[in-house]
């Protein structure tokens, strides 16, 4: 007997138009900024912000009403696959809360120095979390590739935010790996679109279920477009502009940029269980994810085994992130892909936090910053006391707090009790040890053992030398925003460490929802007229 079906919301009230606001809000405001003045910072700060905690405050939203069904909407009410339809389900409302929160919190730093160091910072902030949104929110793979487009038009311009020879480096080649990989996608979505005649994702599912005779040119196709998603979640050996690029660029870039591989990561995890999962052709490159999850995951552990600076450390654990979730997909262990989803949100958080106390920590360190300093030191002594024996210094609050931050980054990216960190891995060892003890699962816990202590070994030689080895340098000095950017992304880490158990249920829940792609097929194209910009 079949389970019940589970349908769209089909009504009409404005709660139902919550799922096209992540897209629309951020775009108009970002056009009206453009239209501004680019001495208005003050009104543009504002206007960011507000738009910024509208779209978290959204995403919070949609978190509670998906947990029953999907949240379909149709743009002019034309019905799927003909036309342009926007679902928030489980997967899609996370990944839209922890854009928000990450956007947030770098749009916050912004505020001490950064949002004022180029023109059309905030257009280009804002564009680009609405490309994500969009990619998040989008049922079709064509509209997919228009919002990842935008996503990274958005983002050439904010890595190379700030100008100097260093992001200009990084900057072209971050665009032209991403090119590449814009090519790929083009191709593989040509491939797909010729042999099943549609690119909506629900139509694509329900086509499968009675393969067509090009199926081989349909898996060429979808091969094709795996490679541009590797790209974009840093898979190895594909992803080896990430540090490189991350660690160019401005601080709160390089935080938002966070989400750029999770992105990535949220379309693999999206196609590959609603096209190749249950009722269709099973098991399609799972041994091929499995083993790049392992790879990236071996790389971004000798990488930041190897970096000598905090930025390139926090680079190599989003690639460790993005490596663990594709291992766990790999593996098809059902409780490893939900601890894995549920450590990806803490080690994003704590990795942007990363990229933020490393500016930090360094910037007076930078020789641009010495030539033209920024802030003032707070904490120079006025006496030359060079005779005097000096008994003991006391720890400015600044280096206390950024500290403690660090301290915390630490534990959640090396996956040491209590944070969510080490929680998600043992949900993850939990769920492997459950199923059969087969050599992929075996590969897959060694690999997060060895990555949890060759992470903590760095992480803590770098903590030493940024925090307790003397310098010359004058003591870190931390502006109200940046205090407050910190705060919202550690609180995250510890409200997740707190709230563990409900969190890692949701992510759990999610996973069986994905596992199911028939109920997401029936919402989207066998439901009743769902909400739209016509009805």
């Amino acid at each position: 007997m079949n389970a019940p079906v589970m349908s769209a919301t089909v009504t009409s009230s404005w709660p139902d138009h919550l799922v096209v606001l992540p897209i629309v809000l951020p775009i108009a405001a970002a056009g009206a900024m453009f239209l501004m003045d680019e001495r208005r910072r003050t009104l543009k700060a504002a206007v960011s912000l507000v738009t910024v905690l509208v779209m978290l405050a959204v995403a919070i939203l949609l978190l509670g009403r998906v947990g029953e069904a999907p949240e379909v909407y149709r743009l002019g009410n034309w019905a799927a696959p003909y036309g342009i339809v926007l679902v928030a389900d489980r997967l899609s409302a996370l990944m839209l809360a922890l854009a928000g929160t990450l956007g947030l919190a770098a749009l916050v730093f912004s505020f001490a120095r950064w949002g004022q160091a180029g023109p059309r910072f905030h257009g280009l902030f804002l564009l680009l979390l609405m490309g994500v949104n969009g990619a998040f929110l989008t049922g079709d793979v064509f509209n997919l590739f228009v919002f990842f487009e935008v996503m990274l038009a958005a983002s050439y311009g904010l890595v190379l935010h700030g100008s100097g020879e260093t992001r200009i480096r990084a900057g072209l080649g971050y665009i032209a790996v991403n090119l590449v990989a814009s090519l790929f996608f083009l191709v593989g979505v040509s491939l797909i679109y010729g042999t099943m005649g549609t690119l909506n994702m629900a139509d694509l599912a329900r086509r499968l279920a009675s393969p067509p005779a090009e199926i081989a040119l349909f898996e060429a196709g979808c091969a094709v477009l795996g490679i541009a998603f590797l790209i974009k979640c840093s898979a190895w050996p594909l992803g080896f502009w990430l540090p490189t690029t991350y660690s160019a660029a401005s601080a709160p870039a390089a935080a938002i940029l966070a989400i750029l591989s999770k992105v990535g990561i949220y379309v693999v995890l999206r196609l590959s269980l609603l096209l190749f999962g249950a009722g269709s052709a099973q098991g399609f490159g799972q041994s091929w994810i499995l083993a790049t999850g392992l790879a990236t995951i071996a790389f971004g552990t000798l990488g930041i085994l190897a970096a000598r600076e905090l930025t390139r450390a926090a680079g190599y654990g989003v690639m460790i992130s993005s490596g663990t979730v594709l291992a766990a997909l790999g593996t098809g262990n059902q409780g490893a892909l939900s601890g894995a989803l549920y450590y990806l949100l803490g080690s994003t958080f704590a990795a942007a936090a990363l990229f933020l106390l490393a500016e930090i920590l360094q910037r007076g360190r930078d020789p641009a910053d010495a030539a033209q300093p920024v802030f003032a030191d707070e904490y120079s002594d006025p006496f030359d006391d060079a005779d005097s024996t000096e008994i003991g210094r006391a720890i400015p609050a600044a280096v206390a707090i950024i500290g403690g931050g660090f301290l915390l980054c630490t534990l959640m990216l090396a996956g040491i009790p209590p944070l969510s960190g080490f929680v998600g891995k043992l949900a993850m060892f939990t769920g492997l040890a459950s199923g059969a003890m087969t050599a992929s699962a075996w590969g897959l816990i060694a690999a997060l053992t060895l990555s949890s202590l060759f992470t903590l070994i760095p992480l803590v030689r770098l903590g030493i030398f940024s925090l307790w080895v003397p310098h010359d340098d004058p003591p870190p000095v931390l502006r109200a925003p940046e205090f407050a950017a910190l705060a919202i992304l550690l609180s995250a880490c510890i409200a997740l460490a707190v709230w563990g158990g409900p969190a890692l249920s949701y992510a759990e829940a999610t996973v069986r929802w994905l596992s199911q792609p028939h109920d997401y097929v029936r919402a989207v194209l066998d439901g009743a007229a769902a909400p739209g910009a016509g009805s």
